[in-house]
């Protein structure tokens, strides 16, 4: 029934709103009850009193009784009740005050035994009062509040009880339009604030639903789709986050659609090279004397073929957190050095000009050796592919402080162009100078793994490029100088 968020917000919000108004409604009309009762009891006490003042100092007297009795008939009239005056004299006996226009509802309670009543007020301390209600209910067909008080003496002597019956229908017929009133006010409550309850749960979760359609076209593969809000608060911000999510989902989106595709051109081309040059030799389109020119071919498309799924499958290791770093403290200008002599040979064929400007001290980093060895093999690769063929410089950069080392790799290859820059570690990006594939080698991954190592190590990598030359410069964290051990 209340399946969606709307409808268990607005029934909880209405169920809580109907019991404040309820519980208000309630006390509200005990409120009123418990005033009406209680103004009702102060006005029978007062009457009480004078009934009891006139009782000892006149109506005991039978030369004063005929007035005391018209005193008494008065105050009845006014009141519409009935008293009975019970004294301990048997020669005055009980008496019974009443208004005889209403004779008809009192005169069947006149013989009524009240016994009871009559026994514990005259338990009770001089100006003591007791209540009942609805005594006489059952003769009169009304209901009435019982008073009863002993009839004593300022000095405390007791002469008899006072029993005083007030008739209650006129303020219960009050009571009752009171809470007709009281519970007309909670329907009207109930219904406005139903409609405003409405309007601010529609208006709370409008956006949520937005968001919420906003999200199952987005899981669609609509990843132009954007939420709209205009609030500024919580829901207005988890809308602009989810924005902001959405852009970087469809860039990721855009780039694994382009990762397919340039690794399906990547491998396609070299398979389609390599089945066309061994259809040929097998049909004997290529001559038998030129099949072993041809194999070499085919064998380096597959060397490079291999190098690219390698590079793939260290990425993958990379972003899944299966390739974990194996930090260690080792000399970074050791590890230059070792590096470059592996390309000794690729360097006197091209004659290219080394430029190695490394400090003369050891230079301890802390980072994995075998990753910061394979981002120099990277960039020091991707320099010498693009170096001209005469008049070639390579130049390898170490500046160390207290801090960090800096490790630049430079060449004086073409320029990357500037637009072209931010995006040369990307994979398998198609820039001339960035592209690390030439002349059929290199997989098109070298830089993008360069990259994902040193984001690993939590370290920056930067590249600059102008007419002189092209420049990768990457940081190290200093790392104290180990102690060596001494054995003996």
């Amino acid at each position: 029934m209340f399946k969606t968020l709307f409808s268990r917000m607005l029934a909880s919000y209405l169920a809580a709103e109907i019991l404040v108004i309820a519980v208000l409604g309630l006390v509200s009309g005990m409120i009123s009850r418990n005033h009406y009762l209680n103004v009702t009891k102060e006005n029978l006490i007062r009457e009480a009193k004078e009934i009891n003042q006139i009782a000892t100092d006149e109506y005991m007297s039978s030369d004063k009784r005929p007035i005391a009795r018209e005193k008494i008939f008065a105050i009845v009239k006014q009141f519409d009740a009935l008293l009975q005056l019970y004294f301990d004299d048997e020669t005055i006996g009980k008496a019974s005050f009443f208004d005889y226009q209403t004779s008809d509802k009192w005169r069947v309670s006149v013989e009524t035994d009240f016994y009871e009543i009559t026994k514990n007020a005259r338990s009770e301390k001089s100006g003591s009062y007791t209540f009942y209600y609805d005594v006489l209910s059952d003769y009169i067909g009304s209901r009435t509040m019982t008073l009863s008080s002993p009839i004593s003496s300022d000095d405390g002597k007791t002469f008899g009880t006072i029993v005083l019956h007030y008739n209650m229908d006129d303020i219960y017929r009050m009571l009752g339009e009171l809470y007709n009133e009281i519970l007309a006010a909670a329907l009207a409550a109930t219904v406005v604030t139903a409609v405003i309850t409405y309007i601010i749960t529609r208006r709370i979760t409008k956006p949520v639903t937005i968001m919420t359609n906003t999200v199952n076209a987005f899981s669609r593969g609509d990843y132009k789709k954007r939420i709209r809000l205009k609030q500024k608060d919580e829901l207005g911000k988890l809308g602009e986050s989810f924005n902001e999510m959405a852009d970087k989902v469809a860039g990721l989106e855009k780039t694994r659609r382009d990762f397919v595709a340039n690794v399906s051109h990547e491998l396609r081309s070299p398979l389609t090279s390599m089945r066309g040059f061994l259809e040929a030799m097998d049909e004997g389109i290529i001559p038998e004397e030129e099949h072993s020119k041809y194999i070499n071919i085919v064998l380096d498309e597959n060397k490079r073929m291999t190098g690219m799924v390698n590079d793939l499958l260290d990425i993958a290791r990379i972003e899944s957190g299966q390739s974990k770093l194996n930090r260690t403290v080792f000399d970074i200008t050791e590890l230059i050095g070792r590096v470059l002599i592996t390309y000794e040979s690729r360097i006197n064929a091209k004659k290219i000009e080394v430029n190695a400007q490394l400090p003369g001290a050891p230079v301890f980093v802390d980072a994995d050796e075998n990753r910061i060895g394979q981002v120099l093999h990277n960039l020091i690769d991707n320099a010498i592919k693009f170096l001209p063929e005469s008049g070639g410089r390579l130049g390898v950069l170490l500046i160390a402080d207290k801090h960090a080392a800096r490790v630049s790799v430079t060449d004086n290859g073409a320029a990357i162009p500037a637009d072209d820059l931010p995006k040369v570690f990307d994979r398998f990006y198609k820039a001339e100078k960035a592209h690390t594939y030439s002349t059929g080698s290199g997989t098109g991954l070298g830089l993008s793994i360069v990259k994902l190592i040193m984001d690993q190590h939590g370290e920056e990598i930067n590249v600059s490029s102008d007419d002189r030359e092209t420049r990768f410069t990457f940081t190290l964290k200093r790392a104290q100088t180990p102690v060596k051990r001494i054995n003996g």
